[in-house]
């Protein structure tokens, strides 16, 4: 991680605080440096948590990826610091990644949003 971590921004994040609001655009990434981070789907009682994220984990990639809205909410479980990954430096990391893998992520950005959309098809009946 220590070689991910020069020249990118850190950012705190005190237990309890959103990081990221699923619907809004996204312009950064973020790498977990310390602390845990939950990441849901949903809202009121279809609310559901996804994952939690740890040290070394990444997470806000996905609309970076594919230019949609945030997929989730990512909210800090414990005071958090995460490096902050601007969306420019991301995309050119991937777009100097191998054309089959960058087909790959792409397929499996949309694989996830369609898992998502079948989550909340399921959650308004």
């Amino acid at each position: 991680m220590l070689a991910v971590a020069k020249g990118f921004d850190r950012k705190q994040f005190m237990a309890g605080e959103y990081i990221l609001q699923e619907g809004t655009i996204g312009t950064r990434a973020y790498l977990v440096e310390s602390g845990t981070v939950e990441i849901s789907h949903g809202h009121g009682d279809s609310k559901r948590t996804l994952s939690r994220i740890g040290p070394g984990g990444i997470f806000g990639e996905l609309a970076l990826i594919d230019g949609q809205g945030r997929s989730a909410d990512a909210k800090a479980v414990t005071d958090t610091v995460c490096l902050v990954i601007p969306q420019d430096v991301f995309r050119d990391k991937l777009e100097k990644s191998d054309p089959f893998i960058r087909a790959l992520i792409r397929i499996m950005c949309r694989n996830l949003r369609s898992m998502n959309d079948k989550l909340d098809e399921k959650s308004e009946d």
